[in-house]
């Protein structure tokens, strides 16, 4: 018994050694002409592979630099994979706004969820929330997210141009997959289509 309990004990020890940071890119958006910056990362707390988060201290580093709201897109399926099962309550008990809106790894999100991300976002934003965004990486849906709220920001910036600031400051793992990158440079036009869907039946019921 003394041996099984040594060896746990030397295994934390171990996993205390070896954490892996959390480090929160906080994205200026003034580049858009908006006086916040949106926080980027990887998922707190994290225990996969070779990745060893300690959620506590994960959470207490949030806290520190004055984190508010927390979007997350990683499914309930992934926080029990990583090991964070309780990862949304423990964000409600330390005080933050959690906004789930969660879509698979490697994808991109219906074009009604991401409207409505970009629409609690901005609304954060607006209220000088300090506010963070992450998924698993905090590279492929985070990216997504946060390029496309830069688009939505500037009607001059380009995809390609709102691509390469996130890779500039999330490196150039942002936005990982073909959907991804398709998915940003038809952005504006699915948009506009889909508000136009929408608002259509509302102008014809007032026309008559």
């Amino acid at each position: 018994m003394r041996t099984s309990e040594f060896d746990s004990s030397s295994e934390e020890e171990e996993v205390e050694e070896q954490l892996t940071p959390l480090q929160i890119c906080w994205l200026p958006l003034s580049i858009v002409e908006c006086s916040q910056f949106l926080g980027i990362c990887a998922l707190p707390g994290c225990r996969y592979k070779d990745v060893r988060r300690n959620l506590e201290r994960d959470v207490e580093e949030l806290q520190s630099q004055g984190v508010q709201d927390v979007f997350v897109f990683c499914t309930r399926g992934e926080l029990y994979k990583y090991r964070v099962p309780s990862l949304l309550d423990v964000y409600q008990q330390s005080g933050f706004t959690v906004h789930h809106m969660p879509f698979p790894d490697g994808d991109v999100p219906e074009l009604e969820q991401c409207c409505q991300i970009l629409d609690e976002l901005q609304a954060s934003l607006k209220n000088n929330r300090r506010t963070v965004i992450h998924c698993y990486g905090g590279l492929g849906r985070s990216g997504l997210i946060a390029a496309c709220l830069l688009l939505q920001l500037s009607v001059t910036l380009t995809p390609n141009k709102a691509m390469e600031i996130l890779r500039q400051y999330r490196g150039g793992g942002a936005i990982q997959t073909v959907k991804q990158y398709n998915f940003l440079h038809e952005f504006r036009d699915k948009v506009t289509a889909y508000q136009e869907t929408r608002e259509g039946p509302t102008e014809r019921s007032v026309s008559r």
